[in-house]
């Protein structure tokens, strides 16, 4: 009785492309500083994550069971990464998306198809995601008891709905979203779920699962906070990928840079794909301090009778919800554009080499 009424750990991952080795090295700074201060493993029981978060969730989940480990085998997953060996980039395929940009007619097969679209071959990270993170363990993790549950974000292209997909140890009825764009659907996370969170638009191939295609979670859900809240967690830890926002004016050099189209481009994945943390947080706050000053001013009952008289469900109240939210110091992105400007990266399709130096450039 008293492990069902300890209180749940979530940790909640954003997304934001190569960004997400930042989350790995909040993982490591977790289990091999944190774990070892307090002198215990932190607990996590609740693993949600959008689009690169969920690529990362899905290898948390799979680790649950040996944590003093996972923290640097991920970082090792990420340090392992070249992106010529991810994906590629060549002139038919250029050809071949822009074709489906301009409405050309699909496959004749498309009710089997797993991927359509896409501007980037990417079946390197298809391989790379199925070959990294050991599937088998996140159901035997599930069943121990090591893990509650894991939930991926996705967006159904059919009609922009955000769809969590959810794997759990013992599926339960839950009160989810009453918004009618938001769905849920108990499954078994594979590969593919997680390949299509992270399915970049316009950049990466739609994934099908069952009769939909599926895209990047984060067009509607990047930070996946409220699947966390409803899985009943009492505290939450954020790592979200965009750095606090400096109020000093920009460069010069950086205000003089003309809006090129794939410079844009850029700018627009960006305001994608990269978390909005704030809105969420400061709701939580706002609840928080609503079920803190009504406790104060009434008494205990107070959180009892605010839940009946909204109807939620007994088994996920309104609450106080500790959190924690941990972001860069500094802007990744600015970083990665650096780095590729350097010349370090190196691509074997010319093509690929260009477009990553425009969408990088400005």
């Amino acid at each position: 009785m008293e492990e069902l009424n300890r209180s749940k750990t979530a940790i909640v991952l954003s997304g934001g492309g190569g960004r997400g080795a930042y989350e790995a090295g909040i993982l490591l700074y977790i289990r091999d500083r944190l774990d070892k201060r307090l002198g215990y493993n932190t607990p996590i029981d609740i693993v949600t994550g959008t689009s690169v978060g969920a690529i990362n969730a899905a290898f948390i989940a799979a680790t649950m069971n040996d944590p003093a480990q996972q923290g640097y085998d991920l970082c090792q997953t990420w340090r392992s990464l070249e992106v010529e060996n991810l994906m590629s980039l060549h002139a038919r395929d250029f050809v071949r998306a822009l074709r489906h940009l301009l409405g050309g007619r699909p496959p004749r097969n498309l009710q089997t198809v797993v991927r359509y679209g896409g501007l980037i071959d990417s079946s390197g990270l298809e391989h790379f995601v199925a070959r990294c993170i050991p599937w088998r363990n996140i159901r035997h993790n599930l069943k121990v008891g090591v893990l509650q549950s894991l939930a991926v974000s996705t967006t159904k292209v059919r009609d922009g709905h955000s769809v969590v997909f959810l794997d759990e140890g013992v599926a339960k009825q839950r009160s989810w979203s009453r918004r009618p764009y938001t769905e849920v659907r108990q499954t078994r996370i594979s590969p593919r779920h997680v390949l299509a969170s992270a399915s970049i638009p316009l950049l990466f191939a739609s994934v099908r699962i069952g009769q939909d295609f599926y895209t990047d979670g984060g067009l509607r859900q990047n930070t996946p906070l409220s699947p966390a809240l409803r899985l009943g967690a009492d505290r939450i830890l954020v790592v979200s990928l965009r750095h606090e926002e400096s109020l000093r004016p920009l460069a010069p050099a950086r205000e003089t840079v003309l809006p090129r189209p794939l410079f844009l481009l850029g700018k627009m994945l960006n305001a994608l794909l990269l978390d909005h943390t704030e809105y969420d947080l400061e709701q939580l706050e706002r609840t928080n301090a609503l079920i803190e000053a009504g406790t104060e001013a009434f008494g205990e009952e107070f959180q009892t009778i605010l839940n009946q008289k909204l109807g939620r469900n007994p088994s996920n109240p309104m609450r106080s919800i500790k959190q924690v939210h941990i972001r860069p110091s500094v802007d990744l992105g600015a970083m990665a554009s650096d780095y590729v400007k350097s010349g370090r990266v190196k691509l074997k399709s010319k093509m690929a080499q260009w477009l990553l130096g425009k969408l990088s450039s400005g």
